[in-house]
């Protein structure tokens, strides 16, 4: 199929195959935006081991340090932890919906678009099948004009014309659908590693405060058996 054979049949598929046309390629654009800052976020989950060895041995200024050096535009689980080590604070539960709130806050950016994506999957076929309609209405319509001498080849291709819409639609629609559902599934891979960064961090953070507070009652106790033997 040469380039001039395509656009006879764009034109003879009628106005509504342009914004047809508009859907598939803003959908492929959102797909290869979305894909592309999926896979960076995904592959910027790393070196988090030794945040949390950090963590958990009590050393809280050292991970907000080694956080802020590596933050980057994609490191979103970076941000996360950095912003709930901010909030000064002792509570795990106060803490815990500080990281629920994060995570439900950057899966909705990261899927901000992926609604629309969806809107010209759906419409996509609908303009066909609309376009189909209204070139069956035609064509009739050139046959009611004709009276009793019907031209078969006329009616024939008065409605090859008009199924070309519902074809396109569908040429649209059925790649869109595959898109979506596969941004779908990197969309909940996120979501599961920052829940598991959360988890982690959680743990992390609960035994450095615990080991703090370990180290902060044996000075504690030291500083008064200092204080006795003196007086």
């Amino acid at each position: 199929m040469d380039f001039s054979y395509a656009i006879d049949l764009l034109n003879k598929g009628g106005y509504l195959v342009w914004p047809i046309l508009f859907c598939s390629i803003g959908g492929m654009t959102i797909f290869f935006e979305r894909l592309t800052l999926y896979r960076k976020v995904l592959k910027n989950h790393l070196g988090n081991d030794l945040i949390c060895l950090l963590l958990s041995s009590g050393d809280f200024t050292g991970a907000k340090h080694k956080l802020s050096s590596s933050l980057s535009k994609y490191s979103i689980d970076k941000r996360i932890m950095l912003d709930a080590l901010n909030i000064n604070t002792s509570d795990n539960h106060t803490l815990e919906m500080i990281l629920t709130h994060d995570v439900a806050r950057e899966i909705e950016l990261l899927s901000r678009t992926l609604n629309t994506l969806a809107v010209f999957a759906s419409v996509a076929p609908l303009l066909g099948l609309l376009g189909t309609v209204i070139g069956m209405i035609k064509a009739f319509s050139v046959v009611e004009s004709m009276g009793g001498s019907v031209n078969a080849a006329v009616l024939a291709g008065g409605i090859w014309e008009a199924m070309l819409t519902t074809a396109f639609g569908l040429m649209a629609a059925i790649p869109l659908l595959f898109f979506h559902n596969h941004l779908e599934g990197k969309l909940q891979l996120i979501q599961s590693e920052l829940e598991d960064v959360a988890i982690t961090f959680m743990k992390a953070w609960s035994e450095g405060k615990l080991k703090s507070h370990k180290i902060n009652l044996k000075n504690n106790v030291d500083d008064s058996a200092d204080k006795a033997s003196k007086k």
